[in-house]
């Protein structure tokens, strides 16, 4: 059990840790008065949208807790209301404290230029990297130090998965629908630039960000990182029964936050490349992590007989895969959707012959940056599987996940710099300070970009380990041998077809949610400015509350039905078609879900990046007709990108962690 203790250490010493970023970020000014009366208008909008979300949420999570506390056990129930609290917790934590950076990072840019503005930005990002990290291997630590057996703490994995898809879903819907609305009267009829204080919505948009990328992505991040370290507990627990193996994967976590620590530390601007700053964060994490690894494998096959059929290699290399897919995602990703390469100056080109050739070559580049994650996960797969089975498809899995603070920390920069251009914006603060702000800005757009991508394939090899552990859960249940499970079932045929579907039908209903709500958006922002006179000579004020209430009660109505379909459609084919076609349901809903949520990632983030082009000056710039074509395209990329895409990362992991809950129940029905 001293594994235990010293991940519950240096859990305590990430949440500690982020405490220390968040006293350093606090330090520095908030500007003037103009920007501190806008700051507080996006955070007033954006804690008031969470708190209700979470009190909407709170109802689903106390009906599972009992439900699952009657009919699994208590200590699930118990596991999976801690999951929600703490996930809760880690989306409430980034987000609060992004809403405070944003404006900070505004005015370090109009008095420190980018060496003052893009460290403070960084570790504003940082302190929820930290919180999901330091919340998540806590949580899973602690339950598993009281219950000792890992499939009593598969409820904290589904906890966090809860919270994650309706963050993410509401989310979603709110800072697509508030954009969407704002780009399209704003920009493309009234012509007005991004951000401008006279667009009603532009508030709106702003807390969008926050809620969304912030709140949205680590509570996204957080139940990856805990079901897959609990899903290769699960594995070592199956395939080799000896608790050393259950512990490894947390001994992985605690090293790495150590190493993402080291990397944060690590991020000073001195000049050049804004990106390549960033990147040395996190190479310095994954290659302090790579060597902690090694020690930690090395101690703990010297001193267990629990990895008797294993050599230190056979589980280190696997770590070292883990690690080398995340370096591949983010490398591949940055292509598809940075403004340096010919996917996105593709997209751009197209837009000299009209919106519908921008949106064709952007579909293509869509799908076709599926190809290369594709080849990376399956070729991560096979060499972790080469040295130490499944248990090292798992530990390649963790390892991944193990960065996720450094990471989460790359996606927060994200909206905080974008919220920091439009309070420059809005504050009417000079161009020097603006040119500050949109560096950062352009850099953010692909850093939130390639997290996404990093975001997708994690879940997928999460996914994988838990897929397995229900899997060899039902053939421990004497419901099937695992080598029976076979494609000829036509149960199995059957589920592979309803899961296929499911990432399609829930991504149409969070689209179609935002198109809705879009829809009143705009209505409203053209009410306002037919109504309101003075709008547009910047005499009058618009109201902007409206339009933010428009979108939280958008959001809090449509992310129902989307969230009830992850948690009803694996039940319902479990008791109905039996497990084994649940089995294929969930193999179904991996492979669909992990290419459309690549496709529509890295196609939205590719036609944003390619209005930003467009924008700099190229291809006529800023009110020309290429720059309508890309205003359109990447209107069509929001929910792509921010909306549907990253909320199959949730939908997958719950369903699996769904199955692996009720297998036992599953069984006596069979």
């Amino acid at each position: 059990m001293e594994i235990v203790f010293i991940a519950i250490t240096a859990s305590l010493i990430a949440l500690l840790f982020s405490a220390y970023l968040i006293r350093g970020v606090l330090k520095y000014e908030s500007g003037t008065g103009d920007m501190v009366k806008i700051s507080e208008a996006i955070r007033e909008g954006a804690m008031a949208y969470l708190n209700r979300q979470y009190k909407t949420i709170a109802i689903f999570a106390i009906v599972l807790t009992v439900i699952l506390s009657i009919a699994i056990n208590w200590q699930t129930g118990v596991s999976f209301i801690v999951g929600a609290v703490f996930s809760a917790a880690a989306g409430y934590i980034g987000m609060n404290i992004s809403v405070r950076t944003n404006v900070r990072t505004a005015n370090a840019a109009r008095k420190g230029g980018l060496k003052e503005a893009l460290p403070l930005a960084f570790r504003g990002g940082a302190v929820t990297g930290m919180a999901v990290v330091g919340l998540g291997l806590l949580g899973v630590s602690v339950l598993y130090y009281f219950f000792n057996d890992p499939f009593l703490i598969v409820g904290f994995g589904f906890g966090g998965s809860l919270i994650s898809l309706f963050a993410r879903i509401g989310g979603g819907i709110y800072t697509k629908a508030a954009d969407v609305g704002a780009d399209l009267v704003g920009k493309v009829e009234a012509g007005i630039p991004e951000d401008d204080p006279r667009n009603p919505a532009v508030i709106a948009d702003n807390v969008g960000d926050n809620v969304g990328d912030c709140a949205g992505m680590g509570a996204d991040l957080f139940e990856t990182y805990a079901v897959t370290a609990i899903g290769a507990m699960l594995l070592g627990a199956i395939l080799i029964g000896n608790e050393i193996a259950v512990l490894y994967p947390i001994a992985l976590g605690a090293a790495a936050i150590i190493a993402s620590i080291i990397g944060i530390f690590s991020v000073r601007y001195t000049g050049g490349d804004i990106m390549r700053t960033l990147y040395k964060g996190a190479i310095t994490a994954g290659l302090v992590s790579a060597i902690l690894f090694y020690f930690i494998t090395d101690y703990m096959v010297a001193n267990s007989d629990g990895f008797k059929n294993f050599s230190v290699l056979d589980l280190y290399i696997p770590t070292l895969i883990g690690l080398g897919i995340t370096i591949s995602l983010i490398v591949i990703t940055e292509y598809y959707t940075s403004t340096k390469y010919p996917p996105v100056l593709g997209i751009a080109k197209s837009s000299n012959t009209g919106a519908a050739t921008n949106i064709i070559t952007g579909l293509a580049v869509g799908y076709k940056s599926t190809t290369l994650p594709v080849l990376v996960v399956v070729a991560g797969i096979l060499g972790s599987y080469s040295f130490a089975g499944l248990y090292g498809v798992a530990i390649a899995a963790m390892a991944m996940l193990s960065v996720t603070g450094i990471i989460v920390a790359l996606d927060s920069f994200g909206p905080i710099t974008d919220n920091a251009g439009g309070i420059a914006e809005m504050a009417n603060l000079d161009s020097k300070t603006r040119k500050v702000t949109d560096a950062l800005d352009a850099v953010g757009n692909t850093t939130k970009a390639v997290t996404k991508g990093y975001a997708i394939g994690s879940a997928g090899l999460a996914a994988l380990a838990l897929f397995t552990a229900y899997v060899y859960e039902l053939s421990s249940l004497g419901v099937i041998k695992v080598e029976e499970f076979l494609l000829t079932s036509p149960s199995v045929i059957g589920g592979l077809l309803i899961g296929g579907l499911i990432p399609f039908l829930f991504a149409a209903l969070t689209m179609e949610a935002v198109g809705v709500t879009a829809h009143q958006v705009v209505e409203e922002v053209r009410r306002q400015f037919r109504e309101i006179p003075g709008i547009m000579k910047g005499e009058a004020d618009p109201d902007y509350a409206r339009c933010v209430d428009i979108v939280t009660i958008g959001a809090l109505k449509k992310m129902t039905l989307p969230g009830l379909l992850a948690i009803v459609s694996p039940l319902l084919v479990g008791f109905i078609l039996g497990p084994i076609a649940l089995g294929g349901l969930l193999i179904g809903c991996i492979i669909s879900g992990l290419l459309l949520a690549l496709t529509m990632s890295n196609g939205g983030g590719a036609w944003d990046n390619a209005k930003k082009y467009i924008e700099d000056g190229n291809y006529g710039g800023k009110g020309g007709s290429a720059h309508k074509a890309a205003v359109v395209g990447d209107t069509v990329g929001d929910p792509y990108k921010d909306t549907a895409g990253p909320a199959i990362n949730p939908l997958i992991k719950a369903m699996n962690t769904i199955a692996i809950i009720f297998a036992p129940l599953f069984a006596i029905v069979a």
